[in-house]
């Protein structure tokens, strides 16, 4: 493994084991060229899938690689200061990763997989879902998060915005 401090292209690892969901093994790694420190995660993979994503207009939709990261950082920001914990996001991220790779196609639209993302935000927290709803729906004024916050508020089971 590199390392990310120095590039050098050795590092011994120090210690292994699973996170709290199971769903990765955590290393804690330190460099045999500068001795720095540093952690990775190994998660499965189970299949390579290909993200369509629409360009909004009649050229054919860009193609890229499946990337975990980019639902992880989209997630942690809608939940920014909710008091959520780390251990649900992951799950909520895991969870959508298992039913990408499954799904049984090799591509998948994008909007596929924001609606994924929705569905678990609106199980998980309402306020997150609202936010996370804001940039995906493209919101321009303030009228959107309303009309949007109405719908939502009637779908919230206990009545304070976590569904």
């Amino acid at each position: 493994m590199r390392c990310p401090f120095c590039a050098h292209d050795d590092s011994q690892v120090k210690d292994s084991r699973p996170t709290e969901d199971n769903t990765a093994i955590r290393r804690r790694r330190q460099c045999e060229g500068c001795g720095a420190r540093f952690t990775t995660f190994e998660r499965v993979q189970l299949r390579d899938v290909t993200v369509l994503k629409s360009t909004g207009d009649d050229t054919p939709p860009r193609r890229e690689s499946f990337d975990r990261s980019k639902i992880e950082q989209s997630v942690s920001l809608a939940c920014r200061k909710r008091g959520i914990e780390q251990e649900r996001i992951d799950q909520l991220v895991s969870g959508i990763q298992r039913q990408v790779e499954t799904a049984g196609d090799s591509e998948i639209p994008s909007a596929r997989i924001g609606e994924m993302v929705m569905e678990g935000l609106r199980q998980l927290d309402t306020v997150a879902y609202i936010r996370f709803a804001s940039v995906y729906r493209d919101f321009s004024e303030a009228r959107d998060f309303e009309e949007f916050a109405s719908t939502v508020q009637r779908v919230a089971p206990d009545g304070n915005g976590h569904g």
